[in-house]
């Protein structure tokens, strides 16, 4: 498979898995999906496809500057294992907010923007979710 067959399918693995957390984060199957982090593994092996075959083709990273990091951005297996990694730590992200979610009792109406801001925005939907875990902890 190609580079852009593999981009779409990561992101067709890493949607629905949102849709369920966003939608139904308490149905068996999402809990089911999110205790054994069955998605963010798949991904996590797809990644070390990638970065394997970026790491081969370029040679080693340099993470030093931000000029060598653009710089691994221009080859397309190290930008594909780069955006794979966002998918599968946003994902782990969310799945660690719902775990937090259980003692936390936090409305599914309030989860709801942050998971989703945790998809699009990553930190943002993060930030989100502490600001509200932080304000239900103090009303105790």
């Amino acid at each position: 498979m190609s580079p852009t067959e593999i981009f779409s399918l990561a992101n067709m693995i890493a949607m629905p898995m949102w849709l369920l957390m966003i939608l139904l984060p308490k149905w068996k199957v999402t809990r089911f999906l999110i205790d054994y982090k069955i998605i963010p593994i798949l991904l996590a092996l797809v990644y070390a496809v990638y970065i394997f075959l970026a790491m081969r083709i370029g040679g080693g990273m340099d993470f030093g500057s931000l000029a060598s990091v653009m710089a691994l951005f221009t080859e397309e297996n190290a930008v594909l294992a780069g955006w794979v990694h966002y998918l599968a730590f946003d994902l782990l992200v969310g799945m660690w907010m719902l775990d937090q979610n259980k003692e936390l009792k936090i409305h599914q109406l309030l989860m709801a923007p942050c998971l989703f801001g945790t998809f699009m925005l990553g930190p943002v939907g993060f930030l989100a979710f502490m600001l509200i875990k932080t304000i239900k902890q103090n009303q105790k």
